[in-house]
């Protein structure tokens, strides 16, 4: 049971909750703080204050005054209007973890929602009631406005779930899993939306997939260097202690860890005095893309944790304040800078791609293909990287450069950060696909240089390749082999990296 409070969420426990689909509960500390904001709330609409987002209109009519007995309508009327997302629906693992960053942020204690709605949003994590969300809509300012209005529709029993295996109604997708809709009083609709969590989730599991297919990227480097009898100094401490990155020195470690025992590498001067820059500076690009997870890595610890709400409630103070923590701008640099370092991984994969399957370049046969000429081999792997690591430059052009102001310029500057985890979810998926092809054709290369050869640790790689994909021994459709292996790219197995 993992406890959450706002403040402690590790990306650890996120995995056990997308993939492992561990139970979630409040946790007690959390209790106190978010009875106290709720119980502001009220007391500022008894007391006829004039609050936003509790009695007023939103964004351009904030001026305009709600009584109180249409704070309810309110609320509801927020959610329908704001609910106008389009494109194809999240996939699970980003809506699950919409749910339990939305639930984590109010459970902060600045919020002002009551328990009973705090509660809900987690039994729908745990009972697996999925929204219907669509993944497109979101300026990522003001925060994740349309997509968290498609959430909070299930909630009060709108909108459409997945439940089992089974898209419902979302009225009935609560009543299948024993739960039951919620009225919304003051606040809630816009504590419920007003908040970074569906770019939030987006750019997690992009950090976490960017992360696994970066620790893959050296193994299959590795085979791609022993299929071409790559120069090991380049790999050797002493480069790498005179530039101190600690990435890049880690990588070459862990290159040097995959070749040990290897028959295939050769040592400077044996074969040919350097490699082209692809092989040789595998650390330097591999160790500044580890750079660039570790910097999106502290920004998402402190977003999880954050109170990204509007107004938020300052019990201590009596204090109701409006602000901008909804602004996504940390989020949106740190996903296009994620975004341009995994295409920077396929970039140079697709390189060594070349290199494995270009006769001009090895001494290996034309595009390794037992009959060249008669058969064309692996050439047109090659092609589909190429086209992939094409797409990535145009997706990896920075989303937060843009803004487009909203709610009649009251709202006039926005991050886009949404639309830039989106892009770094799609450039993962096309860097997947060139790593698969590079693995494949490193491993056909193998076969030709003798798989025996390979140190054992990258032929625990081969191997592990070769019960999906058997040897191309004729011409073949590899789409199949291609989409598998890329799948095999998403788990993170121990045992091979």
């Amino acid at each position: 049971m993992i406890q959450i409070d706002g403040n402690s969420l590790t990306l650890k426990e996120i995995e056990r909750v997308l993939y492992e689909y561990e139970q979630v509960d409040i946790g007690e500390k959390a209790v106190e703080g978010i009875l106290e904001a709720r119980t502001l709330v009220e007391r500022k609409l008894k007391e006829g204050n004039i609050v936003y987002g509790l009695n007023t209109g939103f964004g351009k009519l904030s001026e305009t005054t709600i009584s109180n007995e249409h704070v309810r309508d309110l609320q509801v009327n927020l959610i329908r209007s704001h609910a106008c997302g389009v494109g194809e629906a999240f996939p699970e693992p980003v809506t699950r973890l919409m749910l339990l960053l939305r639930a984590n942020a109010l459970a902060k204690g600045y919020s002002g929602v009551r328990m009973e709605l705090l509660q809900l949003l987690i039994d729908c994590l745990n009972q697996r009631v999925h929204p219907v969300i669509p993944s497109k809509g979101s300026l990522g300012a003001s925060g994740d406005l349309a997509p968290l209005s498609h959430l909070a529709l299930v909630l009060i029993g709108e909108g459409e779930a997945n439940y089992q295996g089974r898209r419902y109604p979302g009225i009935v997708a609560l009543q299948k899993a024993g739960l039951k809709a919620i009225q919304l009083e003051a606040k809630e609709g816009l504590a419920l939306i007003n908040g970074t969590q569906a770019m939030a989730a987006s750019s997690v599991i992009a950090y976490l997939e960017g992360k696994r297919l970066a620790d893959y990227a050296d193994g299959i480097a590795s085979l791609t260097l022993e299929s071409l009898r790559g120069v090991l100094d380049p790999f050797l401490p002493m480069t790498h202690e005179v530039r101190p990155y600690k990435e890049q020195q880690d990588v070459a470690k862990r290159i040097c860890a995959y070749v040990e025992g290897s028959g295939l590498m050769t040592r400077q001067g044996e074969l040919r005095i350097q490699d082209a820059y692809s092989l040789r500076c595998i650390p330097q690009v591999h160790g500044a893309i580890q750079q660039v997870l570790s910097f999106v890595e502290e920004k998402l610890i402190i977003e999880i944790n954050a109170a990204t709400d509007n107004p938020l409630i300052f019990p201590e103070t009596d204090q109701v304040i409006s602000g901008g923590n909804f602004h996504g701008q940390p989020l949106a640099f740190a996903m296009d800078f994620l975004g341009i370092a995994i295409s920077e991984l396929a970039n140079i994969s697709e390189r060594r791609i070349e290199r494995l399957v270009n006769p001009q370049l090895n001494d290996l046969p034309p595009f390794l293909s037992p009959n060249p000429g008669l058969e064309s081999g692996l050439m047109i792997t090659q092609y589909v990287a190429a086209s992939l690591v094409s797409e990535n430059k145009v997706l990896s052009h920075p989303s937060s450069v843009d803004s487009i102001p909203s709610s009649a310029n009251q709202e006039d500057h926005v991050s886009m950060g949404a639309t830039a985890a989106r892009h770094a979810l799609s450039i993962l998926e096309n860097a997947r696909k060139v790593l698969a092809i590079e693995w494949i054709c490193a491993a056909q290369a193998a076969d030709f240089r003798g798989a025996d050869k390979l140190a054992p640790k990258t032929r625990r790689l081969y191997d592990h390749l070769r019960k999906k994909v058997t040897y191309i021994a004729s011409d073949r459709s590899l789409s199949d082999d291609i989409e598998q292996i890329a799948d095999e790219l998403k788990v993170c197995r121990e045992a091979f990296l």
